[in-house]
């Protein structure tokens, strides 16, 4: 990288800083986000069931679902009860996407991490695997919140964890296992339940215990997450068809795992002394990318789970890194090649175990928690604040797949066992696409970010990098200090 790069990234990295200050105060009509004009986004959380971007949980009659007072919900699918042609709804739901549908519907598309004998498989009947009880069903809903139809996509698979939605409006499927002839990604599409394309799998894109995948639509690039603790890897694949199109991602590619390497002579400014380290993409054997990851010396994670891409970052979880094995939030730029840690949990803050991200139609960062006691939703925002959004009381269960309608009216979120499928709705805030940029830049709320020494401040002023990217180096290893 020459000095030209250097100072174009430092001041790209400044100038992201300064953006959303000023964006915060000013253009994006903050005060104005929920829709009443006279009530503030968010106030910091201090604690479980603290204040927060829509004010204080109310106690739910029901016994499901806290929530803020004005917002409501409604269970439109549960587990064990019929679909529409009869079959018994799959029980463990976990990860979610939500298309656009004819007539105003939403189409939802629901993973099952089902393995094994259970009482209620996914029953196919054109699986993968006969002898399995994953894969997926769909939800057509409609504007009344209610479901006009549900049904099988596929089936024959393993734990079907987390998986993401194309931008073409088919679902990308997760196996999270290493078992012989599985640990594979499918294709499902809504529209064509049950086809061979859905019992297909995308071998290219590695067999390994995958968690959850999403794409760029800038580039087709396809960013994966796996979850195999303690040793995890973060991937790409980098596809030979890039049309985005139904099948295209079955005709090839190549699938790459992330590495931190120390920059060559010709990559370094004389400004900057000392060693310099980047994000590599290293090629990876599909058939056993995790050892190739580790042989090649490529950034060892925990326990990688959900992840989401928008406005050119990719947020993922890692939901037991950390000292104290309490989760962290990455976030990658591709267009800089650069890799955070946005968020780490500590025992000084009270948002634990990671696991489903997403960024709302408004630009908060919503993340799910997957640990002991109580999960939430916890909403983070571009101006540093943070709070609660909802809290499973019905049991200890996860929270998993938390997906907005197309129209960002509805938020759809799964309690994972006994399955249910909740329709929340209510005061949300507007869609609001510069905050959502924000958000891809902000530094995070000061009691979530990473502990930042004063000499790794000082590395990453000299290097003109962001304390947030020299977190993730230090976390992961490197002599930078």
């Amino acid at each position: 990288m020459d000095n030209k790069s250097n100072m174009d990234r430092r001041h790209f990295l400044k100038v992201s800083g300064i953006s959303a200050a000023t964006l915060a105060l000013g253009a994006t009509g903050v005060l104005s986000l929920s829709g009443n004009g006279n009530k503030a986004l968010a106030a910091s959380a201090k604690g479980k069931g603290s204040f927060g971007g829509y004010g204080p949980l109310a106690k739910d009659p029901g016994g499901v679902m806290n929530l803020p007072k004005g917002f409501q919900y409604r269970i439109i699918s549960e587990e064990g009860k019929k679909l529409s042609d009869g079959r018994p709804i799959p029980g463990m739901f976990d990860g979610m996407a939500a298309f656009q549908g004819k007539n105003n519907t939403t189409v939802l598309v629901r993973n099952h991490e089902l393995t094994g004998s259970t009482d209620n498989p996914v029953i196919g009947k054109n699986p993968y695997d006969k002898e399995n009880t994953g894969g997926t069903t769909a939800l057509i809903v409609g504007a009344n919140r209610r479901v006009h139809k549900e049904y099988v996509t596929s089936a024959g698979t393993i734990r079907n964890c987390a998986g993401g939605g194309t931008p073409w409006g088919t679902w990308i499927t997760c196996e999270e296992t290493r078992e012989t002839g599985h640990g594979y990604v499918f294709e499902v599409d809504p529209h064509d339940p049950e086809n061979n394309l859905s019992r297909t799998p995308i071998r290219e894109m590695g067999s390994f215990s995958h968690e959850a995948v999403d794409v760029d639509p800038a580039t087709g690039i396809v960013y994966l997450t796996e979850d195999d603790g303690p040793e995890s890897y973060f991937y790409r694949f980098l596809p030979n068809d890039r049309s985005q199109k139904i099948g295209s991602l079955h005709k090839g590619g190549v699938l790459q795992a992330a590495a931190f390497e120390e920059m060559s002579s010709n990559q370094m400014s004389d400004y900057y002394t000392g060693n310099r380290y980047g994000v590599v993409w290293k090629d990876v054997d599909p058939e056993k990318p995790t050892l190739d990851a580790r042989n090649k010396g490529c950034i060892q994670f925990s326990r990688l789970e959900g992840c989401h891409f928008v406005n050119g970052v990719f947020w993922f979880s890692d939901t037991d890194a950390g000292e104290k094995e309490l989760g962290r939030i990455y976030r990658y730029i591709p267009a800089t090649n650069t890799l955070e840690i946005f968020y780490e949990s500590t025992t000084t803050n009270d948002l634990e175990a990671p696991d489903n991200v997403t960024v709302t139609p408004w630009g908060d960062l919503w993340i799910v928690e997957d640990g002991p006691g109580t999960d939430r939703i916890i909403g983070l925002t571009p101006e540093g604040e943070t709070y609660v959004f909802a809290e499973n009381v019905l049991n200890n269960s996860e929270l998993a797949g938390p997906t907005f309608s197309p129209d960002g009216k509805t938020l759809f979120v799964n309690i994972q066992s006994p399955g249910i499928t909740l329709a929340i709705w209510g005061p949300f805030a507007r869609r609001n696409a510069a905050r959502g940029r924000m958000m891809g830049h902000a530094a995070p709320p000061e009691i979530y970010g990473p502990k930042i020494s004063d000499s790794l401040a000082t590395y990453a002023e000299v290097q003109g990098i962001s304390t947030l990217e020299a977190a993730a180096l230090q976390r992961h290893g490197m002599p930078i200090v």
